[in-house]
């Protein structure tokens, strides 16, 4: 049986995907943050995101930072509507949510869906290699849940952000 024979064998699983379908782009996950500075510190130095999009909503009191990997920035349109355009034909798009004030309250924090009751898991984002980013974020100080040589599985490690996300960083060229 081949590979996608026995991943469409799973319960659940449609194998024949709908016509009306095609075209569907996973685009983004959206994660809440507390503080936005530190957030966008995180994902755009650590991680290397580049910041597309900003919207603000004052009078909802909340912000949105859209941020998306892309090896070369010149990619992305300069001006509007183009960018926004852009922006939704992406893949694996890191929307970042603010909620105005909430870097005040020293109490206030979000779920991370890791503790209980547990829900979320984490973000991944693959790497050339595991072995230098990891002795990277070590040198920056981030702080980590799994070092690549703790557990069985060696070849990933987590990370955390400044929410205390967890985000998986492993190589493509590594078994996982």
């Amino acid at each position: 049986m081949s590979l996608q024979a026995q991943l469409n064998a799973n319960p659940g699983v449609t194998a024949d995907r709908d016509d009306a379908t095609h075209g569907f782009v996973f685009n983004h996950t959206m994660l809440r943050v507390r503080d936005v500075r530190q957030a966008l510190d995180f994902y755009t130095r650590v991680l290397g995101f580049t910041l597309v999009r900003r919207r603000d909503f004052d009078e909802a009191k909340f912000s949105l930072y859209f941020l998306v990997l892309v090896d070369d920035p010149s990619v992305i349109p300069a001006e509007e509507p183009a960018r926004g355009e852009w922006l939704l034909s992406q893949r694996g798009v890191l929307e970042l949510t603010y909620n105005h004030g909430t870097e005040n309250d020293p109490a206030f924090a979000y779920h991370d869906g890791n503790s209980e009751p547990r829900g979320f898991g984490h973000i991944c984002v693959s790497v050339p290699d595991v072995e230098a980013a990891c002795a990277r974020f070590e040198q920056l100080g981030v702080p980590f849940q799994k070092r690549l040589a703790d557990g069985r599985m060696k070849n990933i490690a987590f990370i955390k952000d400044p929410d205390g996300y967890w985000v998986e960083i492993l190589q493509p060229t590594a078994r996982v």
